[in-house]
């Protein structure tokens, strides 16, 4: 599969179709975490709670999840340009409905048509990438890459920052329709079938299964720190998540030709790159809807300072994300490994010792520090755990991982800012006006507990030394 469409494609023409990967990842990557600097303002435009404008971001997350677990059926299913250039146009659709929303619900719905063409763009050119290329270019490709799929999401908060208080917040939407229609354009001209397909077929009690597991879970856990565990909101979605998830498991396993093939998990190193990269996520997406509560709410600077906080450590993660794609190319993934998780135990343990008084430039450099570790580990783990499967798994691979670590994301959003709301109101009494920080000292705390969790699956779950 890899080699005869490395012979069928030129250079030049692997090249233009990198590039349109990467236009439409920028784009699409944006909206993953922008509209966490503009939470407070969409919150009060709409006039609802934190608690449930923290969906804007979580939801975005738990939709994307939700479709990934089909697109490794679409891929192999569908022409390469015709499913993409779909992808795109379900995004377009989805933004137009954002910006022209009267109401929070109407918003959500185009956030999850956008999250379902997301899904579609970023588990397509991850297989796209790791098929088309050689091993020895995987890493730097996917590196580079990261530039959309890492970079653009922590950049993303500081442009926003800057965007929300010049335009106002859905000015975000207009840059990333702008972007997204430009990339229809582009690749519309230059694209290729460069996967093979096979002959699999829908199955429609599989894809219901996976909609209400991963769903379920999401929402169960994103709903316990408002409602509790035993409630309808959150323990009746968690307990129907699970248990239809392991009905969606035990039918994956027995199914000749399964909608996901759960049994790659059986490889070692594939399994501990998802069980990383969904550690990583759920840490990461905490600290950064954290980050812009903190400079805005807590310390009650604007959108535009919140940008500026959170610049240098974007503009770190662009710097080394290629890096790590290349360094993994040379020595594996073990060192990145370590180092990537021990930069992040020590950037949330930094955070949680922020207060009212704290030096803004010390947060920064602590957001740097975790923006270092972000970009050393988010696309080395992915290309790690892929490149360790049979290639006519590579989308089932691609999709699975994916699927998994968004959703841990959401639940990150959901259950730190949870913790954080909770913790607040609970020691309201005792520290007044320093509630809300002392909530968010106990949020990156637990951020910590993720972080250290990261650092010895590094130690101890990773043999191999390239």
């Amino acid at each position: 599969m890899e080699n005869k469409k490395e012979i069928q494609l030129s250079s030049g023409r692997r090249t233009m179709i990198f590039l349109c990967l990467v236009v439409s990842g920028i784009a699409s990557s944006i909206l993953s975490t922008a509209m966490t600097t503009a939470l407070p303002n969409v919150v009060e435009y709409f006039g609802i709670s934190t608690s449930i404008g923290q969906w804007i971001t979580s939801g975005y997350s738990l939709a994307m999840g939700m479709i990934m677990p089909l697109t490794a059926f679409l891929i192999t299913k569908f022409p390469t340009k015709k499913l993409y250039l779909t992808g795109i146009a379900a995004f377009i659709i989805g933004l137009l409905i954002s910006i022209f929303a009267g109401n929070f619900g109407l918003m959500m719905v185009g956030r999850v048509i956008q999250a379902c063409g997301n899904g579609i763009l970023m588990t397509a050119a991850q297989v796209i990438i790791l098929t088309v290329y050689p091993v020895e270019k995987k890493g730097t490709m996917m590196g580079t890459y990261g530039l959309a799929t890492t970079a653009a999401p922590v950049i993303a908060p500081t442009i926003a920052g800057l965007m929300i208080d010049a335009f106002g917040w859905k000015s975000i939407f207009w840059v990333a329709f702008v972007i997204m229609a430009v990339s229809f354009v582009i690749s519309s001209i230059v694209f290729d079938d460069v996967l093979e397909l096979q002959d699999k077929k829908f199955d429609v009690i599989s894809f219901v299964e996976s909609i209400v597991a991963f769903g379920g879970i999401t929402l169960g856990i994103g709903n316990i720190s408002s409602f509790g565990l035993i409630s309808i909101e959150g323990g009746l979605p968690l307990a129907a998540g699970a248990i239809v998830c392991v009905f969606f498991i035990v039918r994956q396993c027995t199914l000749e030709k399964p909608f996901l093939d759960v049994r790659i998990l059986a490889n070692w190193k594939y399994a501990v790159s998802v069980i990383a990269s969904m550690v990583l996520y759920l840490v990461m997406m905490g600290s950064s809807v954290m980050m812009p509560l903190y400079v805005q709410s807590v310390m009650g600077y604007s959108a535009v300072v919140s940008g500026l906080v959170t610049l240098p450590g974007s503009l770190a993660t662009a710097i080394v994300s290629p890096f790590a794609g290349s360094l993994y190319d040379r020595m594996g993934i073990k060192k990145i490994f370590v180092a990537g998780s021990a930069a992040l135990v020590i950037s949330n343990i930094g955070m949680y010792f922020l207060t009212m008084s704290t030096p803004l430039w010390v947060a920064a450099a602590f957001n740097v520090i975790r923006n270092i570790a972000i970009g050393s580990l988010m696309m080395p783990l992915l290309t790690w755990g892929t490149s360790n499967v049979h290639p006519t798994k590579m989308a089932d691979a691609s999709s699975l991982l994916t699927s998994l670590r968004t959703i841990a994301g959401s639940i990150g959003s959901a259950v730190f800012v949870g913790i954080m709301t909770v913790v607040s109101t609970a020691s309201a009494e005792v520290y007044g006006d320093n509630a809300m920080m002392h909530g968010m000292n106990v949020s990156f705390l637990w951020m910590t507990a993720g972080a250290v969790v990261l650092l010895l699956i590094s130690i101890f779950a990773v043999r191999e030394k390239k």
